[in-house]
């Protein structure tokens, strides 16, 4: 998990984060997760699952649209840096949806401009409106959905990170062998209530 993620969770989730609460982490990025580690709290009861079982995992998702839980077991649904790896992502909402409980939140962080990367396969980039569509076909109600970065300017400029850094272009080509950090990563951060 990139670091603008975990800034973006940070500024604009953690206060949807009021112990005490149960929360389902899709795909965490380790146990205990990153954005876990951000909200701390001994009185937030935190599971996780993800496709494949695996040390640490609360639960493995019966298929890639099916969670084998009751509707409506959860305060908070989160999901970050998982929207682009998800091929039919408007039936994947409904079911972040479904397991969240009437008045409860959903939020997910994704890349705008992150590069290609297989795990195992790379479908979506999606800007806020796009967000807020799919938000609404899983029948919930956007609170906040914004894209940008957070990372720490510094006194030359940055850039979004190429498409395709297997190809870097001449200016990233030498930026790299300086060791400057010219990309800049920006992902989409949405947060959504479920209707009553």
């Amino acid at each position: 998990m990139h670091d603008n993620s975990k800034l973006l969770f940070a500024k604009y989730a953690t206060g949807y984060f009021q112990p005490p609460c149960r929360v389902l982490e899709i795909g965490p990025d380790r146990f205990p997760s990153s954005y876990r580690a951000i909200v701390d709290s001994p009185q937030v009861q935190w599971d996780t699952i993800d496709l494949q079982a695996r040390a640490g995992l609360t639960h493995t998702a019966s298929g890639e649209y099916t969670f084998p839980l009751a509707d409506g077991s959860y305060d908070l649904v989160v999901s970050g840096q998982v929207l682009e790896h998800v091929r039919k992502v408007w039936v994947w909402i409904r079911e972040l949806a479904r397991v969240c409980r009437p008045g409860g939140h959903v939020i997910t962080v994704n890349p705008v401009n992150w590069a290609y990367h297989l795990a195992p396969i790379d479908c979506w980039r999606i800007y806020p409106e796009g967000m807020k569509a799919l938000y609404e076909e899983g029948g919930l109600e956007v609170l906040h959905s914004s894209w940008e970065s957070l990372e720490p300017r510094s006194l030359l400029p940055r850039l979004p990170r190429p498409p395709d850094e297997t190809r870097p272009s001449l200016l990233f080509r030498v930026a790299r062998v300086l060791r400057y950090p010219l990309g800049r990563v920006y992902d989409t951060i949405t947060i959504g209530r479920k209707r009553p």
